[in-house]
Order: C-alpha cells, then structure tokens, then sequence
C-alpha cells in the first residue's frame, strides 16, 4: 500500500474527526445571526465535548450493555463511512472498495438503529418518545438516502461514489440530467430533515419538540459526548457526500499527493461554508412546521429520488 495514500487516507479521517465540531459551531453561529443574536463561538461544540469527556457517566436504572455499547458502535460506523466515500479525492484510497453507495447508506442505518436501540434501553418515556419519532421519519428517510445513491449510480454505471464524482464533474449533459437534478434536490431535502434543519426541532428541552436531543435524554458524560461528536459526524459526512457527489463535484485535485490532499481540505472547507450559509438562509427563511408535517417533507424528498430514477428509464439514459 502506497504511503502517501495512507497519509491522505489519514488526512480525511483526521479532517472528518476534526472539522465536524467546527463545522457545527459555525452553522449554529451563523443562524445565531440571522436572529440578531451574537450566538456561541464557533469553538463552542469543542469546549462541549471537552466538558462532556470529563464528567461522570451515570447509568439508569436496569440498562443493558446496548446501552453502553451504542455510542461505540455508531462511532465506529461513521468513522468507517469517513475513509471510504470522496471527502477529500476524486480517486480511490486504499480502503474505498470496502464500501460503496449502498454499503455507505447502510453503515448510515446502522448508527441510527444502534441509537434507537439504546434509547429504547434507557427505559425512559422521554428517550422511547423521542425514538418512536425517529423511527416514524426514518421509514421515508433511509429509503430515500437507498434511491438517491441508487439514481446517481444510474448516471455513473456503477455505485462507486469515486466514479459517480468522476462522470458528473467531467460531463455538464450528466450533471445537468434530469436524473442527477432530481436526485440532488432529493438528497437537499433530505439533509434539511437529517441534519434538524427543518424549523421544528426545539432548541431547548421542550419535550414536543425534541427528536436527537429525546433519544440520548438518558446518557449522560462520556457517552453523551460521544453521541454529540456522532451526530457533528453524520452531519460533516452528509455534506461532504452532497457537494462532491451531487451539488458541486469539480476542483478536486487528482494527483495522490498529500499536498493535493490538503488543497482538497482547503476546497472542502470553502463548499462547506457555502452549503452551511445556504442551509441556514433556508432554516430562517421557512415558517415553523408541526412536527407531523416532517413526513410530508420526506415524502416530497422521497417522491423526487423516485421521479429521478423514473425519469432515467423513461428517457433511456441521461441525454
């Protein structure tokens, strides 16, 4: 195995671990503004995890080893999807062909089930409401997530999300395609529901409105850090896959260089950026929606990513 692609392997796990913190504070700064309030830090989510690891972890009353285990695993999972999808290259890195698009939507569904689970452990009303939702939203979510990596694998010819990046930033007809379209509105629509965008969620404690803080109501301490870092993971990972999959796939460097690794980074960073203003410009534009109107806002979601693979058998293609 090549040593600088290990080193640039290394780099995009380091980046993944690292920047999705960042990434978190900035966003909840920037919504902070369009509110006219001077918000948190931008570091605030570090200073939080740091709290996080040096408390005491308590456990409820009766809770298994689900419980414990949980968090570990969904870590473990994120921090797979991070070495394997184009975070930071256009080209394969040494460990990409473990997983592919549906590999990677999978290992998705499997840190979500793996938190309902120790939700569902916790015996607590509030964690199994919060979880209960979940898995209401969840039925429209994860098979959108499926259909939409399966439409732009359509385009491609193959479910390599290496290759998908390939094809759509080096033919504007296959970025431009009604399948691609589509599919990209989709998986937008998706990231506002998966990522709590959508003006629903109560920023406080408020039991009506809680979805990801209800399900690790029960954890406290080192685990509790642990499933904040996993929900900055899901959402620096969700990103990355949208701008360099589907919204904005071009100006990576192709040379398996570390340096073109770190110019990637710089790259990355600026999409990011770009995305996070749009979404929070979106988060303050829309009116605030009752919490079961969410599944009409997956339906939507996922009624694109049908019309997008629909669209590419009718047509015969993407011209």
């Amino acid at each position: 195995m090549d040593l600088e692609a290990q080193a640039v392997n290394a780099l995009q796990a380091a980046s993944v671990l690292l920047l999705s913190p960042l990434i978190a504070g900035i966003a909840a700064r920037a919504k902070a503004w369009t509110e006219s309030r001077r918000g948190p830090s931008i570091f605030q989510p570090y200073r939080d995890l740091a709290k996080y690891l040096r408390k005491e972890t308590l456990l409820p009353t009766g809770a298994s080893r689900v419980f414990v285990v949980a968090p570990f695993v969904a870590f473990g999972a994120y921090f797979l999807i991070s070495i394997v999808v184009p975070i930071l290259t256009p080209y394969p890195l040494p460990f990409a062909p473990t997983v592919d698009f549906l590999g990677g939507g999978l290992l998705f569904g499997l840190a979500g089930v793996v938190t309902l689970l120790a939700a569902a452990d916790s015996g607590s009303n509030y964690s199994i409401l919060g979880a209960s939702r979940t898995v209401s939203f969840a039925a429209l979510a994860e098979p959108t997530l499926i259909v939409v990596f399966f439409a732009v694998a359509l385009i491609s010819g193959t479910n390599n999300p290496y290759v998908t990046n390939n094809v759509v930033s080096a033919s504007l007809v296959a970025y431009l395609s009604p399948t691609h379209l589509l599919a990209t509105a989709a998986f937008f629509l998706l990231l506002l529901a998966e990522t709590g965008k959508l003006p629903v969620e109560s920023a406080g404690l408020m039991e009506f409105g809680m979805l990801e803080d209800g399900r690790v109501f029960e954890h406290s301490g080192r685990l509790l850090g642990l499933f904040r870092w996993n929900g900055w993971l899901k959402q620096f990972l969700l990103y990355s896959v949208f701008v360099n999959v589907f919204a904005l796939p071009w100006g990576m460097m192709a040379q398996p260089t570390l340096i073109g690794g770190v110019f990637n980074l710089g790259l990355l960073v600026a999409k990011l950026l770009l995305l996070v203003g749009v979404l929070v410009l979106v988060e303050a534009t829309l009116a605030k929606v009752r919490l079961f109107k969410i599944r009409d806002f997956l339906a939507l979601s996922f009624s694109f990513a049908i019309l997008s693979v629909f669209l590419f058998a009718v047509l015969g293609g993407i011209s």
